[in-house]
């Protein structure tokens, strides 16, 4: 869904964030299907525990797609020029993840407006699990 005003949207503004549910052991299987990544520290409890973890946790481009997501449901596909990531914490199992973007750079770029915004994945608590930016056109 393209935001109409993106266009408006100056250094500082914050973009619409993205609340996802709580990250649940079915969710973490479907993902486990869909992406090939059969990783058993993400689906077998008694093999993560096996390797001194209390649980099995998220995968890491579980919540990256969490973060394309952000941009492309603000601003559209077709807007995104770039994304990029980096895994700051493990997201385990109950976690509420929620995705923000604030704007911190207006440019051109072969006459197109782009946007760059900081992105983050942070849970319930506020602890941040993926940092980066995205950069968008603007019109």
């Amino acid at each position: 869904m393209h935001t109409s005003s993106i266009d408006q949207l100056n250094v500082g503004d914050s973009i619409t964030s993205l609340r996802l549910p709580p990250i649940s052991r079915t969710m973490l299987a479907l993902y486990a299907g869909a992406s090939g990544d059969h990783n058993p520290m993400h689906i077998d409890i008694d093999f993560a525990r096996s390797a001194g973890l209390d649980d099995v946790f998220a995968h890491g481009m579980l919540s990256a797609a969490y973060v394309g997501r952000l941009i492309t449901d603000w601003a559209g596909q077709d807007r995104m020029r770039e994304l990029t990531i980096r895994f700051t914490g493990v997201t385990h199992v109950h976690d509420e993840p929620t995705c923000i973007g604030k704007i911190v750079e207006r440019f051109e770029v072969n006459g197109e407006q782009r946007l760059r915004v900081e992105v983050q994945c942070l849970n319930q608590k506020g602890e941040v699990k993926i940092t980066g930016h995205a950069v968008v056109a603007a019109v």
